[in-house]
């Protein structure tokens, strides 16, 4: 496992933190702790999927491009508008694929991706002791092969999702100079 990753440069202002990875990595988690930490409003990315994803995910079956692109389009719009007011924000999206972060982070700027990566052992895990979420656990394979990580080509951070989400927050804060 790669180590944190630093941005080299300051973030812009305004910037909205897309929190990514696969399903189970801790991204609602450290989310919450970072919008309570930097009072930054905060929108949960699994609420905007529509309705026919939901059930194809709990039905057991994998999104595919065609499912995702207006599930991306709606985290997309979420954080245009919230650049657009010149506010900062956090917003969590699995956010895969390359494709799929240039298309969040369409504007070019404002938008920085904060990968948390972990092993496929280390999310099983995680996903074995989670109830109540409609993204079942055998789906988990089909989200690691999707799964391209971020380059240093792009505006992302590394993070390893294997400490606590106490420690993650705090890392994430102290790589992108928020303190």
């Amino acid at each position: 496992m790669a180590a944190n990753m630093p941005v080299s440069q300051p973030p812009p202002s305004p910037l909205v933190l897309i929190i990514m990875g696969v399903s189970g990595c801790g991204k609602s988690t450290v989310a919450e702790l970072l919008a309570a930490r930097l009072g930054w409003p905060f929108e949960e990315g699994d609420a905007l999927h529509p309705q026919a994803n939901i059930d194809k995910m709990s039905a057991g079956h994998p999104l595919d491009d065609y499912d995702r692109l207006p599930w991306l389009e709606k985290v997309a719009d979420w954080v245009e508008e919230r650049l657009d007011l010149g506010g900062n924000g956090i917003v969590t999206c699995s956010a895969l694929k390359r494709s799929y972060r240039d298309l969040i982070g369409r504007r070019g700027t404002g938008a920085m991706f904060v990968y948390l990566a972990g092993s496929k052992e280390l999310i099983a895990s995680r996903l074995a002791g989670r109830h109540g979420h409609f993204m079942p656990n055998k789906l988990l394979d089909s989200q690691f092969a999707d799964l391209e990580e971020p380059t240093q080509l792009e505006p992302a951070i590394r993070v390893d999702a294997s400490a606590s989400p106490e420690a993650i927050t705090d890392t994430i804060i102290e790589l992108l100079g928020l303190n």
